[in-house]
């Protein structure tokens, strides 16, 4: 029977393949020590394969950070956007951060791996894109539309920060769920400020 695949499809299955191996090893090894060899070997395609869709073994990592970061930033979308009220949906979104960052590996790639190998500037790029962008316009809804954009834009990097540092600890044991009350806490601070 032949195959009725169209390139196209081949090539994202291809492509869907070699993030998919590269995940499993940069979580077991780390993006240093994983070498590309062993990602095109477990990915089942050849080196040129590889070449052929990313530049280096570095593209490849960025693929597999922005798609990690892709999936946490649609798993808090789905959790707030039933929500009745905009502290709510900021609320929900919060515990759908932690939840999200409870997946194996994730807190090593996004908060550990990516910045080490990506630097700060492509992974405050990649934040913008995904759960930052949901972290802001949660914080302008329950600030309101008059808050300025340099406001908001400091209020919602130290928020991020203070989200990144409770997903570290909880991922080396500390309790998870003082982290996360106190998080809460935080942003009830910050909605009763907004309304004064």
């Amino acid at each position: 029977m032949q195959d009725r695949r169209s390139n196209s499809d081949r090539r994202a299955e291809t492509r869907s393949a070699l993030i998919r191996s590269a995940r499993t090893l940069f979580l077991e090894k780390g993006f240093t020590a994983t070498g590309t060899p062993e990602i095109v070997q477990q990915a089942g395609v050849t080196r040129g394969a590889l070449y052929h869709h990313f530049k280096d073994k570095q593209a490849l990592f960025l693929a597999v950070v922005e798609a990690e970061a892709a999936q946490v930033a649609q798993e808090i979308e789905v959790v707030a956007s039933g929500a009745q009220t905009p502290m709510v949906a900021l609320l929900d979104g919060a515990r759908a951060y932690f939840n999200a960052m409870r997946q194996p590996g994730r807190v090593r790639l996004l908060l550990l791996e990516g910045p080490a190998a990506l630097g700060p500037e492509t992974m405050r790029r990649i934040d913008l894109e995904t759960g930052g962008h949901e972290l802001r316009c949660g914080l302008s809804e329950v600030l309101g539309e008059d808050t300025d954009d340099a406001r908001l834009n400091a209020l919602a990097d130290m928020i991020s920060a203070m989200f990144d540092r409770a997903a570290l600890a909880s991922d080396t044991g500390a309790d998870a769920t003082a982290y996360e009350d106190a998080i809460e806490r935080v942003l009830h601070m910050l909605h009763r400020h907004s309304t004064t």
